[in-house]
């Protein structure tokens, strides 16, 4: 006799993408499988990630929509203020009257619903603890630690291998699974990318003057230099260098680290104390040649992997989770094959095109202000400028930092499905 799918869809990954789409799926009353190769109580532990995320407004709303923000909001900063400048140290130009100089207000936000901040500055650690909360309230099924080994595409079902010798079959499999996805590398889908030939320091910091919830942003010759609010005073800085700086910055004594932040710093925010462990990413662009294939969707990481210059990262890969919900819950209520061609074809029209333009656009971006040539600091600075005089402007790129311009899927929207 032969038995049912094991599952509507399979999501390799429980990282933060692939948690939310269970989540989503789950509100929409579908089941969904996740399989991980980490045991997921290790995702929540301080050294296994020691980044902190910038959420837009828009992905914000769609962790509210799904109740995952009771979880979260105690460790949510938010984001009031963004300065931007284009210097030689940070501070240089920190002030409306300096022509290499960007002030984003939540008040100006376009698509702002009342009360909405810039965005939320959350630490990983505490976004992965508040999903798996949220995931274990809601009963979701999560295989960890276990591997997805193979994954097959067949004409009715996608059958997926684990390492521990089970088989699950689904309509769909998902590649929430990070920049080396094995689904991805299954379904024989390519990427095109590049390295920058920079390494982003991360850290956390005490602050001595409270932050009021501003973010900054200074491109430095080096590249940029991140320092973006968190709760109690403290910041997350994210410092790019070279690969051989970078790897003597996490190996110096605690003193001469802390010596060398104050003299970066500057004393535009007061003394600054380094605080808790220090990490260090390389840099890359890496873009999936495409994000379907039979019975496969990507998002995430596994999809586009992006210079984290503007902290659109994530939030991509939440955009994607959004689409992808949407797309596959309207499929199974009309009776569509959740996992057939012709539906996976609405989530890669719908989200080619912004991830490749956000990913080029970060590319640009990261080229055009990580150097010191005189004439492009110059029209830099005027570009700016002119930038922060036209309110129009300034709230259209606002309102795509925030996720809210676009054909929005309806939990960016705060919506339920």
């Amino acid at each position: 006799m032969s038995t049912g799918p094991d599952a509507d869809v399979i999501i390799a990954g429980a990282g933060m993408a692939g948690v939310t789409l269970a989540m989503a799926l789950n509100s929409a009353g579908l089941k969904s499988v996740v399989v991980d190769p980490q045991p997921f109580e290790l995702q929540t532990e301080p050294t296994f990630d020691g980044r902190a995320s910038a959420i837009s407004f828009a992905a914000f709303r769609q962790w509210r929509a799904l109740g995952v923000t009771p979880y979260l909001e105690e460790h949510a900063q938010r984001i009031e203020q963004i300065l931007v400048t284009d210097g030689k140290a940070p501070g240089a130009g920190a002030g409306p009257t300096m022509p290499a100089f960007l002030r984003f207000d939540a008040a100006e936000i376009a698509g702002r619903t009342d009360g909405e901040a810039l965005g939320y500055m959350l630490e990983n650690r505490h976004i992965r603890a508040g999903l798996a909360r949220a995931a274990t309230q809601a009963g979701l099924e999560i295989l960890a630690p276990e591997r997805v080994t193979r994954v097959e595409a067949l004409p009715s079902l996608a059958r997926v291998s684990l390492a521990g010798g089970r088989v699950l079959t689904a309509p769909l499999v998902v590649g929430a699974d990070g920049r080396g996805s094995l689904v991805r590398r299954e379904a024989g889908i390519d990427t095109t990318g590049w390295t920058y030939g920079h390494t982003a320091v991360v850290a956390t910091v005490a602050l001595e003057h409270d932050h009021r919830g501003v973010a900054y942003e200074h491109f430095l010759p080096s590249g940029p230099f991140a320092i973006l609010p968190l709760t109690g005073s403290r910041a997350s800085l994210v410092w790019t260098e070279s690969a051989n700086r970078a790897g003597a910055l996490k190996a110096a004594r605690h003193e001469a680290f802390e010596a060398y932040l104050n003299r970066r710093f500057g004393d535009f925010v007061g003394r600054v104390e380094a605080a808790g462990h220090r990490f260090t990413y390389p840099l890359s662009l890496q873009l999936a040649n495409q994000v379907t294939a039979p019975r496969v969707a990507l998002l995430g990481d596994a999809a586009h992997a992006i210079h984290p210059i503007a902290g659109q990262g994530l939030n991509m890969g939440l955009k994607d989770v959004a689409a992808l919900a949407q797309v596959v819950s309207e499929a199974a209520r009309l009776g569509e094959d959740m996992g057939g061609e012709l539906v996976l074809d609405r989530y890669a029209r719908w989200r080619s095109v912004d991830n490749i333009g956000v990913a080029l656009a970060t590319d640009v971006f990261t080229r055009l202000f990580s150097n010191d040539l005189t004439l492009l600091r110059a029209a830099r600075g005027a570009g700016m400028a002119i930038v922060n005089r036209i309110g129009p402007a300034r709230r259209f790129f606002m309102g795509e930092a925030g996720g809210a311009v676009g054909d929005l899927p309806r939990l960016l929207r705060g919506e339920a499905l």
